[in-house]
């Protein structure tokens, strides 16, 4: 990386959420009629999504202008066409297809598998709660993790236990899959339940494609029997995880961006990641466009990020350059996320000199004394936001060399191309 030399400037547009993508992805494909999504994200993760529902006999197809054109299946997958279905790492295409892969034909085995950090990835909640629905489910290996093996023949509903504080995505793939159960799906959280605005997300998907269900305080949710989804045509908001990189850059030089395509309208819970900058001192207009201009100090500061655990790595970064220790809470699920992430981010930060308190589920990151920061080589550990977190370090300091840059093809393959782009190639102004 190169430092930049002085404040940048820019209007950034980004590509699709990925979250979304793969939510409309399998709302559209179970659904009754043709629906087109428009800009979605093509990554890794969404085109894992996209080849195990043609793999289930689904019509996808990719437009030449790059929109995902689907031909739903109304709630019955065909046999898979191969076994096992590789998904890569790709977290939210193993949760959404282990809960949905019930409406394949009675007899026929699904199996998804993936890369190796995917079979150390828990499952065992969420293909506990399947079983008790009435769903034949298993982690082959035994040891709660992918590869899964689901049987076909419908989902019979009911009611069901979900822990709440290993990843709501658990809860986001039974209440896709709800509207087809034979009777309704009554889910009772147990604990507290971690990234609410993701459900939040999952709801507002389903009403677009015709489908209400009833949260209760994020303690009892409920979905009717004898719904379904409708085609129809949607359109993909730009990936507000992804944007908090770009934010994170006028933070940390004293610059400004602001965000074209997103703004407060946003039904992502990361959109809100801007209100965390502005804690740390940076003037924000969440209006049409977020807008993030970065103050001459960063203050230092203590957050709880539960409910939008995907911005963490980008804000310990930031943390690293504010003016004292910063503590981030809230961080248990980041151990099962692509990689540890609460060990990652301690490993490469402290590489960088700065110092890194780690716990269960915290950070306490505090900058170098007197600015002395270490040159390093940053590993990735093949986690997309690894890398794109430490793009923002190497903003501001010389030596920082990115390892396996690559890898953020999982959710943003131009990435790197868009970062030059906006921060080296434009005028500095």
């Amino acid at each position: 990386m190169t430092p930049v030399d002085g404040p940048v400037h820019s209007a950034v547009r980004l590509p699709g959420s990925k979250s979304i993508t793969n939510r409309a992805l399998l709302l559209a494909a179970l659904a009754d009629g043709k629906s087109v999504l428009r800009d979605p994200l093509q990554s890794d993760d969404t085109l894992y999504m996209f080849e195990a529902l043609r793999s289930l006999g689904v019509d996808v197809t990719l437009t030449d202008a790059g929109d995902f054109e689907v031909i739903g299946v109304g709630g019955a997958f065909s046999a898979p066409a191969k076994s096992p279905i590789f998904i890569g790492n790709s977290g939210t295409t193993v949760r959404f297809l282990t809960a949905a892969a019930c409406l394949a034909p009675a007899g026929s085995d699904v199996v998804l598998d993936g890369v190796a950090r995917m079979r150390e990835r828990p499952i065992r909640d969420l293909l506990g709660a399947l079983i008790s629905l009435g769903v034949d489910a298993e982690s082959v290996n035994g040891h709660g993790c992918p590869p899964v093996r689901v049987r076909g023949g419908g989902l019979p509903g009911g009611k069901c236990l979900l822990r709440g504080d290993v990843s709501s995505q658990f809860l986001t793939a039974l209440l896709q899959a709800a509207p087809y159960a034979k009777q309704n799906v009554e889910i009772e959280i147990v604990g507290d339940l971690i990234s609410k605005p993701y459900v939040d997300m999952t709801q507002n998907v389903m009403h677009a494609f015709g489908v209400e269900m009833v949260n209760s305080n994020y303690r009892h949710l409920t979905v009717a029997a004898g719904q379904r989804y409708e085609g129809r045509e949607y359109d993909v908001e730009a990936d507000a995880s992804n944007a908090t990189y770009f934010l994170a850059a006028a933070a940390v030089t004293g610059g400004s961006v602001i965000l074209e395509n997103l703004g407060a309208g946003s039904i992502q819970g990361d959109a809100k990641f801007a209100r965390v900058l502005e804690q740390m001192g940076c003037d924000v207009d969440f209006g049409v466009h977020i807008a993030v201009r970065g103050p001459q100090t960063l203050k230092a500061i203590d957050v709880d990020l539960e409910a939008i655990p995907d911005t963490a790595q980008t804000l310990a970064v930031i943390a690293a350059f504010a003016d004292g220790p910063s503590t981030l809470r809230g961080l248990a699920s980041l151990r099962v996320k692509e990689t540890d992430r609460i060990a990652a981010i301690t490993n490469e930060l402290t590489k960088l000199g700065v110092g890194v308190e780690e716990g269960r589920d915290f950070w306490t990151i505090t900058p170098p004394a007197a600015g002395q920061y270490q040159p390093a080589e940053i590993k990735t550990y093949d986690d997309h936001r690894m890398a794109m977190s430490f793009a923002v370090a190497g903003l501001r300091l010389p030596g920082v060399t990115i390892l396996d840059p690559g890898c953020v093809a999982k959710t943003f393959p131009d990435f790197w191309e868009r970062w030059e782009k906006f921060f080296y190639t434009a005028k500095q102004q």
